[in-house]
């Protein structure tokens, strides 16, 4: 075949899907690692599940019609068994848990942090790949185990910063809602399309959840979502929640349940400014049965269309009784919530952007082992350092430490290594300069941005510069 005739695929990412550049990688990794010790130091554990699962394992809680990869990504195996991706980190946990019941105790607290997956409909900032960081009890009917994930919740909001009035957790139950749905006489077939309708309303706001409580609502691509087809009656009944107080239900166990667990916050400092009783917080997914939570960010960031927007809701969960007994027959009462790490990050990294750690590159003039060398030397000392392993033309690596990002240049030619000496040079200082360098005597001639130092002192010295330049 011709290399005219040859057939190429056109390089394009998935809709939906992203990559993701090494600052974002550090900086999601630095909130992980902060999650991670707020959950450990309440006791709670690690657990991973693998990536799929059997599809009747997960449950319809996302939107099926005519396939099993309908609102999830589905392949059949060779056995001829439908497997899907997780679309969240729960469904996986109540099978793991319904699997070895007998060994675990009870109750049994863990976190898990993975991708999820949503076969949905993609959006700015709606990705079909994020992930999540969850923690669950298991095995506990009490409303504390309820109270201690908000305040866990509330944690690790703060330990990533945020201070309090910037973020506020709010809860609502779903036996509340139940109660709502059943006097609007909402049937069966109805509930999961009113339940996701009814979740839209931070985002959609009223007339938006109006619509698809209705007859439907188009969208502004031009998408038309179908509604729920309620009546205005049941409309109205359903709109009245999304807007009363929780006093307005007081008579309701529901809301006595929520009472108990606001007590237990306030007795521990968690006052209604961190969490509070919200009865429009609905959560999405079918499988919750009684309390829910969501925790929203309060300040501005901006987002990819460069407009000025509150970002919401960046965790939820709940109470889900019923979903380890799809397994076992037998009702195990559990909680959980999950942050949504991805959404979380990307609002938080609009404020204080942590990059990685500064970066030195040491460029090899004509001895690449003195070169390595003296990377491994700076790494052993804690710090990230590379050997330049490009052209040896001495513009082009200083180009690729600009490239990098690199804080500092480490140069030792023959005439530094016959000194003993080694040359650095400051690249925050010199960055104009280092984009227009083509030689290295041109380099040399720039002494302010650079400093030559005793080759035994190189770690002191390059720690020393980190610490002048405010790296």
């Amino acid at each position: 075949m011709s290399p005219q005739n040859t057939s190429r695929p056109k390089a394009r990412l998935p809709r939906g899907f992203r990559d993701r550049p090494a600052a974002d990688i550090a900086a999601e990794r630095r909130m992980l690692e902060t999650i991670r010790q707020v959950y450990e130091s309440y006791g709670f554990e690690p657990l991973e599940t693998p990536a799929f699962e059997y599809t009747d394992a997960l449950g319809k809680f996302l939107p099926d019609l005519d396939r099993p990869n309908e609102g999830v990504f589905s392949l059949k195996d060779d056995d001829g068994q439908w497997l899907s991706l997780r679309y969240d980190l729960t469904a996986p946990l109540a099978r793991y848990v319904a699997e070895n019941f007998q060994h675990l105790p009870k109750p049994f607290r863990r976190y898990q942090v993975g991708q999820v997956w949503r076969n949905e409909k993609p959006g700015p900032g709606r990705y079909r790949e994020f992930t999540q960081f969850d923690a669950d009890t298991v095995g506990s009917a009490s409303p504390a185990a309820d109270a201690e994930l908000l305040m866990m919740t509330c944690d690790a909001l703060e330990a990533l910063g945020l201070k309090r009035g910037e973020y506020i957790v709010k809860m609502n139950s779903r036996r509340l809602l139940d109660a709502v749905l059943q006097s609007a006489s909402v049937s069966d077939l109805q509930r999961g399309t009113v339940l996701r309708a009814i979740d839209k309303y931070d985002r959609l706001g009223e007339a938006g959840v109006r619509a698809l409580l209705g007859k439907g609502r188009k969208d502004e691509s031009g998408d038309f979502t179908t509604g729920a087809g309620l009546d205005e009656k049941q409309i109205a009944l359903v709109m009245e929640l999304l807007t009363a107080t929780a006093e307005r239900y007081d008579t309701i166990a529901a809301v006595q349940e929520l009472q108990t667990i606001r007590t237990t916050l306030a007795a521990n400092g968690y006052d209604e400014n961190r969490v509070q009783i919200d009865t429009s917080i609905i959560r999405g997914l079918e499988y919750y049965t009684g309390p829910v939570f969501e925790a929203q960010l309060q300040f501005p960031v901006t987002n990819e269309a460069g407009e000025t927007i509150v970002f919401g809701s960046v965790a939820g969960g709940g109470r889900y009784d019923d979903l380890v007994a799809r397994f076992t027959g037998q009702q195990v009462p559990a909680t959980g919530i999950s942050i949504g790490v991805s959404r979380l990050l990307s609002a938080v990294k609009q404020r204080s952007e942590a990059p990685l750690a500064p970066l030195a590159v040491v460029l090899t003039m004509d001895d690449a082992a003195q070169s390595f060398a003296m990377a491994r030397e700076l790494r052993e000392a804690g710090l990230r350092a590379e050997a330049y392993v490009g052209t040896k033309k001495f513009g082009d690596q200083l180009k690729y430490a600009d490239k990098r990002g690199a804080a500092i240049a480490v140069i030792e030619g023959a005439d530094e290594r016959a000194s003993g000496k080694v040359t650095l040079k400051d690249l925050k200082r010199g960055a104009e300069l280092s984009k227009a360098v083509e030689s290295r005597a041109e380099w040399l001639s720039e002494r302010q941005a650079q400093v030559t130092v005793e080759r035994a002192r190189l770690v002191q010295e390059v720690k020393a510069l980190l610490t002048r330049g405010r790296w």
